[in-house]
């Protein structure tokens, strides 16, 4: 494993991050935002840009979950400053089994292990495999034609989607809206379906040192809803792998969604993460909406994750 010089130690570190006293915040009522994306995925903000947001919201602890990526935490880690709030490592990864599609939140891992590299390096692998068969649909479908150095600044994207090939219609005419051209066009692209296993995220966050959340359970394959037994059934084979939190406070949930979740997390012994899942502009969410603010107090399950995570604070 590589050795970091004090400049470049990991941001799962804890004698490494900035604490919460800082922002004058005590951790049973922390504000926090554990789900971004930066322009290092499918975000408008540079992880830069991102953290200067961070700071003008009055976050204590935020953590960057940018889409098979980390890159954006290590751009954040090299700018913190003292007094700036607790950063933890984070990313999120695209998974799917026969049980459908899941969303895989990492926390507090190191980056340069292995293991983690090895999840980031399959899911971009991926990621890329789908962009260029959108691509190559789109020319023989329709005739959809971009300048070579377009593509080639698409293609160089840390992790280009769908957001860019749809900015990229816009831009040359295509389509009148991202939206329209996702909807009308890119999504109809026959693309072969193929992610990383939820069992392969797990493990390999576990094995990075990081602790696996499972992201906004209810929304995990588009438009489909999965509630009741369907989510019970997949958090216990997710528990089987090694599952440790799910995301039950969300800004896209309903009272229902996070009561149900919340349920489940005290049914399992498991952690309970908050995000907004802010990206820019790509997407109507201010940051740091998590719904928190629909509770009077934080939930016993959400204080052992801040246990975990700010040790000693």
């Amino acid at each position: 494993m590589r050795n970091y010089s004090d400049e470049e130690k990991p941001v799962s570190a804890p004698a490494d991050r900035s604490g919460p006293e800082a922002t004058g915040a005590s951790r049973s009522r922390l504000p926090l935002d554990l789900h971004m994306h930066s322009s290092v995925s499918d975000g408008t903000d540079t992880p830069e840009a991102l953290l200067c947001r961070v700071r003008e919201a009055g976050l204590g602890l935020f953590s960057l979950t940018d889409h098979d990526a980390a890159l954006g935490c290590l751009r954040i880690r090299a700018r913190l400053a003292p007094g700036d709030p607790a950063f933890l490592t984070g990313a999120e990864f695209s998974c799917k089994d026969e049980e459908g599609k899941y969303h895989i939140l990492g926390y507090g891992f190191d980056p340069a292990s292995p293991p983690v590299e090895k999840l980031i390096g399959t899911g971009h692998a991926l990621r890329m495999e789908k962009v260029n068969g959108r691509l190559a649909y789109l020319r023989s479908e329709f005739g959809f034609e971009f300048p070579e150095e377009e593509l080639s600044a698409l293609l160089a994207l840390d992790n280009p989607g769908k957001p860019h090939i749809g900015n990229l219609m816009v831009k040359y005419g295509y389509a009148e809206t991202k939206e329209q051209a996702i909807r009308d066009f890119i999504d109809l692209a026959p693309v072969e379906d193929r992610y990383l296993s939820p069992e392969e995220a797990v493990r390999g966050i576990l094995e990075g040192g990081g602790i696996p959340v499972l992201a906004h359970h209810a929304l995990g394959s588009g438009d489909q809803y999965i509630v009741g037994e369907a989510m019970d059934r997949r958090l216990r084979r997710l528990r089987d792998f090694g599952l440790r939190g799910v995301e039950a406070f969300y800004s896209g949930f309903t009272d229902a969604m996070q009561a149900e979740m919340l349920a489940f997390a005290e049914k399992y012994g498991l952690y309970v993460t908050a995000g907004s899942d802010f990206h820019g502009r790509n997407k109507p969410v201010r940051l740091g909406d998590n719904r928190l603010d629909t509770v009077r107090e934080y939930p016993k399950p959400l204080f052992r994750f801040l246990e975990a995570v700010l040790p000693g604070r």
